[in-house]
């Protein structure tokens, strides 16, 4: 019988892990096995936040191995990664200095500066993209003012998966949903826009042109001195996890829950009006040129920073015990900036509540209720945006990722926004990112066939909506909280 094996990597903001995919051609069936899981940490530099991509790049060689070590040749290796990160290579190909995280401070300032001077109705217009204090356009602009001389010993841009994979290969290449995330893409031409890189004063012989996925860009060579393919995936993680999300119906949405908890739809065509604007959508790359029409949300992140911050380890305990506090007496506004990276996040919320005329968590049982209340009713209210950009409203909602393990709020999510919620499949982005090489390598016909067989392997929890007392009075204070606060948008 024809196997496939497969290699996926899959690098998170917070962790990573290599995973191999053994593929059954005939009967179609999926076993999926974890190699290698490592932590992923920012590291501070000169008061900066910095990726050790070389530290990374280990991890990834570690679990490499392991798979050939054990008599394994895989047939194709995929890396996706998170979105909006860079790093640049000198003439001769090698790393200029780390790269900088998205959460680094020196972009502070800079967005509202670039709609200053060129309008958020224009970079919209061109782009498509959600505004976001950390996009790309205000990396580049923040590394251009203070490296003002350094133009000339810069040859290369590449997203972090990029990287990965020319470190791999020794390929340079550009992969297009994670290009996507940059703000930096015309909409409408999906390439990199000049009018854009001509305001950031870079050339644009630094950016090569995106390539859809599904591209087999160069081979690794294993310690055997085997070959082995490197196919470009929808490279940022989202991309990868929407591929594996299982959208069987039109009136579906979205919600990949992980350190960010991103909600969106799959569209054929981009939203990219004066509501879209107004309702800070964005519009990034999918597969076989779909759109994920989608809003960045404050997701687990907020429950891990409160967790360092407490001491918390066991997790599952947290959630039972907030599970039994009364609900919504303490609010906040996860997309509120102050949440993105603050030196305390228990005091960052405690503020928020102070500030807005509410009873101040104290338990750590308290701040979790807190942070779930307050997704639960965030992915709400972009439920409903979503659904009146598309005209229909969505019927029912795919949580995917680490979060849909959170049966506590999955229900409450179910009960916010009145629909039926499926959780699953937990590890959507190395799902996707597997079905992009299985596809690349004609195993699978096509998205849908792939979809179909996934559902089949990885049964979905199903969350009822139930009533929740004084709905309609939680929902206007968290409006007003949302009205009166600085969100992520423009």
């Amino acid at each position: 019988m024809a196997v496939k094996n497969i290699v996926a990597v899959d690098l998170g903001a917070s962790s990573g892990r290599v995973m191999l995919a053994t593929w059954q051609v005939e009967n179609r069936q999926l076993a999926l096995k974890e190699i290698h899981r490592f932590t992923n940490r920012l590291v501070e530099q000169d008061g900066h936040h910095l990726w050790d991509l070389d530290a990374l790049e280990q991890e990834i060689l570690t679990g490499l191995h392991r798979i050939t070590d054990s008599g394994i040749r895989p047939d194709s290796i995929g890396i996706d990664s998170w979105g909006v990160d860079y790093v640049l290579l000198d003439a001769a190909g090698e790393r200029v200095d780390l790269p900088y995280a998205y959460r680094d401070h020196r972009t502070d300032g800079v967005m509202a500066q670039a709609i200053a001077e060129l309008g958020a109705e224009h970079i919209y217009h061109l782009t498509g993209i959600q505004f976001l204090p950390f996009n790309t356009l205000y990396q580049l602009k923040a590394w251009r003012g203070a490296n003002p001389g350094d133009i000339d010993s810069i040859a290369h841009f590449l997203m972090i998966p990029d990287y990965l994979h020319y470190r791999l290969t020794g390929s340079l290449g550009c992969e297009y949903t994670n290009a996507s995330t940059t703000q930096l893409l015309n909409l409408h031409t999906k390439n990199w826009d000049v009018s854009l890189l001509a305001w950031l004063d870079l050339p644009a012989r630094w950016f090569s042109t995106p390539a859809q996925p599904g591209k087999t860009l160069g081979a690794w060579t294993s310690p055997a001195g085997d070959a082995i393919p490197v196919i470009t995936v929808a490279t940022h993680d989202t991309g990868s996890a929407v591929v594996a999300a299982p959208l069987t119906e039109g009136n579906s949405a979205y919600l990949s829950s992980g350190t960010w908890s991103l909600m969106g739809i799959e569209s054929d065509v981009p939203y990219h009006d004066t509501r879209a604007l107004a309702a800070n959508v964005t519009n990034e790359g999918g597969i076989n040129g779909t759109y994920r029409v989608l809003k960045n949300i404050m997701g687990m992140w907020l429950l891990q920073r409160v967790a360092l911050g407490m001491t918390i380890a066991d997790l599952p305990a947290l959630i039972r015990d907030a599970s039994a506090l009364p609900p919504f007496r303490y609010l906040i506004n996860p997309n509120d900036d102050r949440f993105i990276n603050p030196p305390s996040m228990c005091e960052a919320i405690r503020a928020f509540c102070r500030e807005h005329q509410q009873s101040e968590p104290v338990t750590q049982a308290e701040f979790a209720r807190c942070i779930f209340d307050s997704l639960a009713l965030l992915y709400r209210r972009v439920l409903l945006e979503l659904g009146e950009l598309r005209g229909t409203p969505l019927r029912q909602l795919h949580i995917v990722g680490d979060g849909c393990q959170n049966a506590f709020l999955n229900q409450l999510c179910a009960d916010a926004c009145q629909i039926p919620v499926l959780a699953g499949p937990v590890e959507a982005s190395t799902l996707g990112n597997i079905g992009c090489q299985l596809m690349a390598l004609d195993a699978v016909p096509d998205l849908t066939a792939f979809r179909q067989q996934l559902a089949e392997s990885f049964p979905l929890q199903r969350f009822i909506p139930h009533s929740i007392d004084d709905f309609a009075g939680h929902w206007c204070r968290f409006e007003a909280l949302c009205h009166a606060t600085e969100e992520l948008t423009v």
